[in-house]
């Protein structure tokens, strides 16, 4: 295989890595910006992964398994929600729990369960798609992929142009003066949560019926854990975050090729170089950057 061809697999094996964490980043974006530190994030990749093969070997159809995805990351975001906000549980012990439940039950029932492989169709844009080195990673996908050419300038917008964004943004700088000018604080952050569980589950429905076709045991592999570590490593801005993504898929696709490729490395050192990134680039960005001024911090006035 000519140095070319090697190139052209590692970057579109990087980018089909990608397309899940940048799902699932566009939604924790979002919730971190309004104050909510999303652990459960896992949780909803995870969850809608094995419901979306799940109706798709039900009905036969990858499409309808990934609209199940996008449901099931909804009903966790909302979960999620109302014990933190309308039960004052602590965020985080909701967002483990959810993450410890997702996992034990997908991994009860896929030992109880059969299902029939599926993946939604290949999309290949002419011409585009020939162009050398760039050309199949970047148009030769499939077709939910190319949803992030519109996810991503719609979540930007939605922050930083919106009303709602702009609400959103004072939610998770200032609770309390957001609260004083007539924002339902809580509401705001629920919303911001759905958006995140929306796009949590559409990316952990990719990795299913896109990038895999079949559900394994914990598939996700703690994916939304490093969705976590682009955002910090974003500095909490999207097109930071997005490289970061890209930055941690192709880390992840060095350790599936470089041994197809006659590289022999430590086989441990690939399986934790992605998570050894994320976890360096938590260490070193965090230091380096201010976060949402609320960022993980309860509002408790009152029922909203």
């Amino acid at each position: 295989m000519s140095v070319l061809d090697s190139t052209t697999t590692i970057l579109a094996s990087g980018v089909r890595l990608t397309v899940p964490l940048a799902f699932a980043a566009c939604g924790e974006y979002v919730a971190e910006r309004a104050g909510t530190m999303n652990i459960s994030v896992e949780a909803m990749m995870l969850g809608a992964a094995f419901t979306s093969i799940a109706t798709a070997s039900a009905t036969g159809s990858a499409s309808v398994g990934l609209v199940a995805g996008v449901v099931t990351g909804l009903v966790i975001g909302f979960v999620h929600g109302n014990f933190s906000h309308r039960a004052q549980v602590n965020t985080f012990v909701v967002g483990l729990v959810l993450n410890a439940l997702v996992l034990g039950l997908t991994s009860y029932l896929i030992t109880t369960s059969e299902f029939v492989s599926h993946q939604v169709h290949m999309l290949s844009i002419p011409l585009l798609q020939d162009i050398p080195l760039i050309g199949k990673p970047l148009f030769s996908e499939r077709w939910p992929a190319f949803l992030l050419l519109a996810l991503i300038p719609l979540t930007w917008w939605l922050v930083e142009r919106s009303r709602w964004g702009l609400e959103l943004r004072a939610v998770g700088e200032n609770p309390q003066a957001a609260d004083v000018t007539g924002i339902k604080v809580n509401v705001r952050r629920r919303q911001a949560l759905l958006w995140c569980g929306a796009l949590a589950g559409l990316g952990g429905a990719y990795l299913a019926v896109g990038e895999v076709g079949s559900f394994n045991q914990n598939m996700t592999a703690g994916r939304g854990y490093i969705v976590i570590a682009a955002v910090i490593f974003g500095a909490w801005r999207l097109g930071r975050t997005m490289l970061g993504c890209l930055i941690f898929g192709l880390s992840d696709a060095m350790r599936l090729a470089l041994p197809a490729l006659g590289v022999t490395l430590n086989a441990q050192l690939l399986v934790a170089a992605p998570y050894l990134l994320a976890l360096l680039a938590m260490l070193l960005f965090t230091t380096q950057h201010r976060e949402p001024g609320a960022l993980g911090r309860p509002f408790e006035r009152g029922s909203t």
